[in-house]
């Protein structure tokens, strides 16, 4: 016998249930509940979640092991210092990928977003740790800073090396345009981020999901993406609320945080594909091409990207060199030699997966 009519099993089915018909849904988290419930593919770190993380009791043997290895790798003290931080990021990812089925993203040393060649031998550098370690670069995403030289580094080690890229701090439709062109593996454009400084930098403190500037700027480069068929996934981040996310259903990949995906799960309101390669098709878009000079021109005249990348970079470069003067002091008194018990697999997650 049926339970009840298709209107009345439509109406049971969550906004999450429903959301995931249209596109990957994927847990922006470091709850482990919350990945135990989500199953999510991939995971990713930071330079601040390291930095957190490795002021933490629980993880300093992996600190201690980072540093005993940087120490074994000889020259300078910077040069033993660099070392030590290498490994420590892919020993983070190391743990990481025993618990995820996908890839774990590792982001290259913001502070060189503005050279090419050192972000090149930087990615190479930790994709070779983690084969050193018996993991194939296939398993592993560099993260790149979206400018232009970490565009050009990212379709460099895409080219030459067969190293796949995640494209992060990216607000303009000047850097999606210059990533699909470099036909890297995947862009992180974000939603809330844009929605902040617009609320902080406009008088207007609240926008309708349709509205969402956020929303607008993903919708036009998903667009953009499929009319002209690049490559390149475009993967939805930094939600603020539920409407902006159900605003992007049928993006390639939306990472949302756990409250928002318990919001989802309680509302049972419909859930109207909004994003599609047909009716990207359909959209009215000229391709375009962008060198160097015409990328540096459009995205100088978005102020909002402009502000938000310079942002990035220097908050994480901040948490970088606060990591690494914390690393110069613990080679002080690391008991390096000494065997101690290794920190809890579950903890690790709990505080990394997902930034």
């Amino acid at each position: 016998m049926s339970s009840g009519s298709p209107d009345k099993r439509r109406k049971m089915e969550s906004a999450l249930n429903q959301l995931k018909k249209h596109t990957v849904v994927v847990a922006d988290t470091g709850d482990f509940n919350a990945i135990d419930e989500y199953k999510p593919q991939d995971a990713t770190t930071n330079p601040s979640l390291i930095l957190a993380a490795a002021k933490m009791p629980a993880y300093q043997q992996l600190v201690d092991q980072a540093i005993k290895y940087g120490i074994a790798k000889g020259g300078t003290e910077d040069e033993q210092v660099a070392n030590t931080m290498d490994k420590l990021f892919v020993s983070f990812g190391l743990e990481i990928l025993k618990k995820v089925p996908g890839r774990v993203s590792t982001e290259v040393d913001a502070r060189l977003s503005f050279d090419k060649d050192e972000m090149v031998a930087k990615a190479l550098k930790l994709i070779a740790l983690y084969e050193e370690a018996g993991i194939s670069k296939e398993r592993v995403l560099i993260k790149l800073s979206s400018t232009w030289e970490g565009i050009q580094a990212g379709k460099e080690l895409e080219e030459k090396h067969g190293v796949h890229c995640n494209m992060t701090l990216l607000f303009s439709f000047a850097q999606a345009v210059a990533c699909a062109e470099a036909k890297v593996t995947l862009i992180s454009p974000f939603v809330g981020r844009i929605l902040d400084w617009y609320k902080e930098n406009t008088g207007r403190k609240s926008y309708e999901p349709h509205e969402d500037p956020g929303v607008l700027s993903v919708t036009k480069i998903y667009n953009y993406y499929k009319k002209f068929g690049y490559s390149t996934v475009v993967m939805g981040a930094s939600f603020r609320n539920t409407g902006e996310v159900k605003a992007l259903a049928g993006c390639d990949l939306l990472t949302i945080s756990p409250g928002l995906l318990a919001e989802l799960s309680q509302d049972h309101s419909a859930v109207t594909e909004m994003l599609s390669v047909e009716k990207a098709k359909a959209c009215d878009l000229e391709k375009v091409h962008l060198d160097e000079k015409t990328f540096r021109w459009e995205h100088n005249e978005d102020r909002m990207a402009v502000e938000k990348l310079s942002d990035g970079i220097r908050k994480f470069a901040a948490d970088a060199v606060k990591l690494e003067t914390m690393i110069k002091e613990k080679r002080l008194t690391c008991p390096c030699e000494k065997k101690k018990s290794f920190p809890n697999r579950g903890e690790i997650f709990h505080f990394l997966l997902f930034s």
